[in-house]
């Protein structure tokens, strides 16, 4: 991602990452591409329903019995703590702790049928890419033989489109940190992986306070919030004269490379030091990650904790016209989402916090004329056991678990796919981490069987074989 994490690296034959960045008064995390870059060009989107999503990535798995898909008629053991409420769609009951979001389930679409086989965490890479992750799961961290992100993909197809090089603002834009690093990890599935570093996302790289804070239990100060991205943020003394000037000592450093080397990796270079360039002066990228423009009671709306003010920070970059922005709610504690032990967070801040954050958004893309032509996604890699321990913890399950989808064309008030008596299996239209993907790609207008290029010239799909859209979710 575009930030400066990581060891160094050489790239283009002798010239480090570091230098590079040094060079180019910019940050771009890998500059070594694939051979993709010298593909033939891919077929251009097409008009979608959605000109871009918003995907809100829920880490550690939420209890569907405890969401979206509540069995009040369970036995005592499995239907949970929670009361379920009436919402807005017929036949769906949601937890009493999500009300904002029962008032408003006509806006979005929930899909109780997602399943797969990785009953672990390092399934966000399948549900990230559409594809299982190849290797044991005891291995979470990210690889350069990852599959590449929906985001990635998008940014991809961004770039070999006329001008891609000189945007102002990446395609695909992460937030408020990538996935994994307020824990120490690096997740697999946010990546390019095998495409190339040159595509992936944009990321901010919030930092908690110290190993015991939870950001998305309190509120974030103005200060936390200066989500500037990592080696593009404006020194007192670095001035727009400044970085003209380094544009000279870019084309000297271009000059002493042409002189040594007149093949690929300079022309790949060229295209990495325009993008570098062109955010490097960017105002628009620079406002739109300005979340303190927005009123007081915009951001109260939101809520002052993590997610709400990414997400709010999200729609920002939505409306700036980055095209696939990733807001995620990571388990900085270990824990969170991922609730093992017992319930308390979820009742007192994980559902409170959602129904919270997401409601406004909801209000504010529609209000803005923004929702219709935004797909919002919310999923996480797994659910949780139809069974619970005595305190109300639940452990790992993949084999049934909610989307919701909202706006981008989606049919509000839709119920796709149903689970059996405890929550536990499809009953009926089971849905893939593929058919997910698909789904996403078809509202934007890729084509999901588009092919491109591997890193040996090879024409691959985008979503593993089987995977279909829902059109069924569009109006």
């Amino acid at each position: 991602m575009l930030t400066i994490l990581g060891a160094p690296q050489r790239v283009c034959q002798g010239v480090s990452r570091r230098e590079l960045l040094q060079a180019g008064g910019a940050c771009l995390l890998g500059v070594s591409l694939s051979s993709v870059l010298h593909a033939e060009a891919v077929k251009a989107p097409a008009a979608g329903s959605a000109k871009s999503v918003l995907f809100l990535y829920i880490y550690g798995g939420p209890s569907q019995l405890e969401t979206f898909d509540m069995k009040p008629e369970a036995p005592s053991g499995i239907r949970g703590p929670f009361k379920s409420i009436d919402s807005r769609t017929p036949g769906l009951r949601i937890c009493e702790h999500l009300p904002q979001l029962a008032a408003r389930s006509d806006q979005y679409a929930i899909v109780r049928t997602l399943n797969h086989t990785h009953n672990n965490h390092h399934a966000c890479h399948w549900i990230k890419t559409g594809r299982p992750w190849h290797l044991p799961e005891t291995v979470f961290n990210a690889t350069a033989q990852d599959w590449p992100s929906m985001g990635s993909i998008v940014e991809y197809l961004a770039q070999h489109a006329p001008g891609g090089a000189q945007r102002t603002l990446s395609d695909y834009v992460y937030l408020p940190a990538p996935l994994g690093h307020l824990q120490g990890y690096d997740y697999a599935g946010q990546y390019a992986g095998w495409l190339g570093k040159a595509y992936n996302a944009l990321a901010t790289n919030f930092r908690r306070r110290d190993k015991s804070d939870n950001p998305y239990f309190r509120e974030v100060t103005d200060a936390e919030m200066d989500l500037q991205i990592q080696g593009l943020d404006a020194q007192p003394d670095v001035t727009i004269d400044r970085l003209d000037r380094r544009r000279t000592l870019l084309d000297q450093f271009d000059d002493s490379r042409r002189r040594l080397d007149a093949g690929q990796n300079v022309q790949t270079y060229s295209k990495l030091q325009q993008r570098a360039l062109a955010l490097s002066t960017s105002t628009r990228l620079r406002t739109a990650l300005d979340v303190r423009q927005e009123s007081a009671a915009m951001r109260d709306r939101y809520g002052r904790h993590l997610f709400g003010q990414a997400t709010l920070l999200g729609r920002r970059m939505i409306e700036a016209g980055a095209r696939f922005v990733t807001v995620q709610w990571e388990a900085p504690d270990g824990y969170s989402w991922d609730s093992h032990i017992h319930s308390n967070d979820i009742q007192k801040y994980l559902c409170p916090a959602l129904d919270q954050t997401l409601s406004a958004l909801l209000d504010d893309l529609s209000q803005r004329g923004l929702l219709d032509e935004t797909l919002v996604l919310l999923v996480s890699e797994i659910g949780r056991t139809p069974n619970a321990t005595p305190t109300w913890g639940r452990g790992h399950w993949c084999h049934a678990f909610p989307a919701l989808m909202a706006g981008g064309g989606i049919s509000g008030g839709t119920l796709y796919g149903r689970t059996d008596k405890d929550a536990g299996y499809p009953a009926d239209r089971p849905v893939s981490p593929a058919d997910l993907a698909a789904t996403v790609f078809h509202a934007l207008g890729i084509d999901h069987e588009l092919r491109i290029p591997d890193t040996e010239g090879r024409p691959v799909s985008l979503v593993a074989e089987g995977g279909q859209p829902l059109t069924e979710l569009f109006g």
